[in-house]
């Protein structure tokens, strides 16, 4: 039977909500991962230090006993029209280890995101002075552009201008969708990096479209042509690998809100995420570089140590459940009810 044995991964891009939805979610990304980089997209959203210092509390007092005090959730800010230097400073003795830039209206609870980034340009100067990074959902929301090309016109009209303004400011494009992105990571310089789902590495616009509006598929920034999906293989597992790590972007939202008339965008990846890059990769022909993306990669831009303990996966086919308890409802995985190649066995 073969067994891959690799350091912890960490997951820098995960979702787990609130209340007796998160205490359903977090044992998932505990079990597997060793850190987690928690986004801030409440509602309210976590605005301040104090609000993310409590959010972090909440999220350890769901993580399973035998993962206390071996999991540690790493918390980010939401940034608004409002953030200021100060918050900055706050934010930096207090641990923080990011602020998120969501576009107003991009996403899910983005109602409170910044209209106007260049107005924020001394806060990025700030962040980039303190040494906390900035994460961009890389999308512009004027309604003239199609939701198809919001990522490559973000890269024209805002990723470019703020790094060529502030070439000091650390910054991961997260979970990128295409090929522009993809190049302008790779040609970015190692102050740019981003993170890459399972669903963007794994399906391209047929999954959600063709034979009807398929609602698991459906996420933003959304899914893309296969040409895009083969990029991001290509750029994971290429020449500039180190620069690419483990996001999930695992969003979960209840089966009932998926399944309507204006269903939500989210994909709920967590439960089997190290089992499901695994296929990836090795369908790829790169299964010697998933350790690399999913434990050394993060840590080294985020500049922390890597994980001491390791996971230990096993080439052993496991049917994804159709759907798990979600607070008072349910909520459907990725994969839902097919098989994936890989188990985890074993963690040292």
């Amino acid at each position: 039977m073969q067994t891959l044995t690799i350091i912890r991964p960490d997951d820098f891009h995960l979702h787990v909500r609130s209340g007796d939805a998160l205490k359903s979610v977090v044992p998932f990304t505990a079990r597997q991962m060793g850190r987690a980089l928690i986004m801030p997209n409440l509602k309210p959203p976590v605005c301040t230090v104090a609000q993310a210092l409590a959010y972090r509390e909440e999220i350890l007092a769901a993580v399973p006993p035998e993962r206390q005090g071996r999991f540690q959730p790493l918390m980010s800010l939401y940034l608004t029209d409002k953030t200021t230097v100060e918050t900055v400073r706050e934010a930096k003795a207090a641990g923080i280890a990011a602020f998120k830039l969501y576009p107003a209206g991009a996403t899910t609870n983005s109602d409170s995101g910044v209209t106007d980034l260049f107005k924020l340009l001394p806060v990025l100067e700030a962040m980039a002075d303190q040494g906390i990074l900035f994460l961009a959902h890389g999308e512009v929301t004027d309604p003239e552009i199609d939701i198809f090309d919001r990522e490559a016109v973000f890269i024209e009209r805002i990723m470019k201008p703020v790094l060529e303004q502030i070439p000091h400011l650390k910054v991961v494009f997260e979970h990128i969708t295409t090929a522009e992105a993809a190049r302008l990571v790779c040609e970015g310089g190692e102050r740019l990096a981003a993170t890459v789902t399972p669903q963007h590495l794994m399906y391209n616009r047929n999954h959600l479209l063709v034979g009807g509006v398929r609602p698991h598929f459906y996420c933003l920034p959304i899914i893309k042509r296969e040409t895009h999906r083969q990029a991001l293989i290509g750029a994971v597992t290429g020449e500039h690998a180190h620069k690419f790590f483990l996001g999930t972007d695992s969003a979960p939202h209840p089966q009932t809100a998926k399944e309507n008339a204006c269903g939500c965008a989210g994909m709920f990846s967590a439960a089997t995420a190290i089992e499901l890059y695994a296929q990836i990769f090795e369908r790829a022909g790169a299964l010697d570089k998933l350790e690399a993306f999913a434990s050394k990669n993060g840590a080294r831009f985020y500049g922390l140590p890597e994980n001491t303990d390791t996971i230990t996966l096993v080439k052993q086919p496991q049917t994804v459940p159709q759907s798990f308890a979600f607070g008072g409802g349910r909520v459907v995985p990725m994969c839902a009810g097919e098989v994936l190649d890989w188990t985890v066995q074993a963690a040292v």
